[in-house]
């Protein structure tokens, strides 16, 4: 099952009462990897699994795509732009949850972490550019990039069926790791 090195590096850390850091990269880090990030820590705070925090890095530092930022507005979460040439975002799922702040930056930024975490690879060209990431268990977790329907009428549905795909997978890996810990 594709979901299972996600789900059981969450169980594992948990069984340790580590932490548990969550970094989503992708090559530019505007897209699929952000998706990663907001839709990870939505699904770990709406199942109730603590101790988790999530982080997203690229091979490159481009911008969070507008295309991907319309997307999860669609998809009701609440964005802050504060403008700029590459903003930092603050993302949340509600008027009372913590803002997560998401722009562009490399993998090994100082934002992320450096030790103990996954390094969940969210496209093909990211895994095969980035053979090592230091610290991190790495987990291969590849999706179609929606940046392939930019400028054609299939743009928004794409960028929505991504996060979609996204926010029921991470919903069901958060729900995986409660149902291994429920009596």
């Amino acid at each position: 099952m594709r979901l299972a090195p996600l789900s059981d590096f969450i169980q594992a850390r948990l069984d340790q009462n580590s932490s548990v850091q969550l970094s989503f990269i992708c090559t530019h880090n505007s897209r699929r990897s952000h998706l990663g990030q907001i839709w990870a820590a939505t699904a770990a705070a709406h199942c109730g699994v603590p101790g988790v925090t999530t982080f997203s890095g690229g091979t490159e530092a481009t911008a969070f795509n507008p295309r991907a930022i319309a997307a999860i507005e669609r998809d009701g979460f609440l964005v802050k732009n504060p403008g700029g040439t590459n903003p930092h975002y603050e993302v949340s799922w509600g008027p009372d949850a913590p803002p997560m702040t998401c722009f562009s930056k490399i993998f090994d930024d100082p934002a992320n972490p450096s030790e103990d975490f996954a390094a969940v690879m969210t496209c093909t060209d990211a895994d095969q550019n980035c053979p090592v990431i230091i610290g991190a268990t790495r987990i291969s977790l590849p999706y179609d990039d929606p940046k392939a329907a930019d400028d054609t009428p299939e743009e928004a549905i794409r960028y929505s069926e991504r996060s979609a795909q996204v926010g029921a997978e991470m919903l069901f890996v958060f729900r995986s790791v409660v149902a291994k810990n429920s009596p």
